[in-house]
């Protein structure tokens, strides 16, 4: 006969090989699980402004600040595997070096499928938008995306994109915030 760690042992196996097996099952069938989710970006405004940075006090930078309307109904995208998702704004240009540039101004954690339909009116960029070469002079019309990760509770991360705007120009700076 089998000794009782032995059979303690064949039990725990099993278990854990079902286990494994019904994990790897929920993570494949939500693969397949396609959604589409709609939504519309609206930029109300876009002002650049002459200021100094904190890291160097003694030189001038522009920043970017941006007034902007988001409504994207995201409720397709839960399914019996979404733990949550995090959904982010944005906004894609390129230097007048040429050099391309991708900047997230604002994010958002959807934890429920109830909070799934987004409405930000009048928002503002939560993180900044500035220019590493201190001046977005130059640069080719910035592009506004609204995109998603869905994070699942068993699985591959999953990223897409909700809404675009056309290019939008980057206007010259100004001196005084008014």
């Amino acid at each position: 006969m089998h000794s009782t760690l032995a059979r303690i042992n064949n039990v725990s196996s099993l278990f854990s090989t079902c286990l494994m097996v019904l994990l790897a099952a929920v993570a494949l069938s939500s693969l397949f699980a396609t959604a589409d989710p709609k939504g519309r970006i609206d930029i109300v405004s876009l002002k650049v402004y002459n200021a100094k940075a904190k890291r160097y006090p003694f030189k001038e930078q522009e920043f970017g600040f941006v007034k902007f309307d988001i409504d994207a109904d995201l409720t397709p995208l839960f399914n019996w595997n979404t733990k949550q998702l995090f959904v982010y704004l944005e906004v894609e240009y390129a230097n007048s070096q040429g050099v391309n540039n991708t900047i997230v101004l604002w994010d958002r954690i959807v934890p429920r499928k109830e909070d799934a339909h987004v409405v930000v009116s009048s928002g503002r960029n939560k993180y900044k938008l500035k220019e590493l070469y201190e001046s977005f002079k130059n640069t080719t019309p910035a592009t506004f995306s609204l995109k998603y990760n869905v994070m699942p509770y068993v699985g591959l991360l999953t990223y897409g994109e909700a809404a675009r705007t056309d290019g939008h120009e980057i206007p010259e700076a100004r001196d005084a915030i008014a």
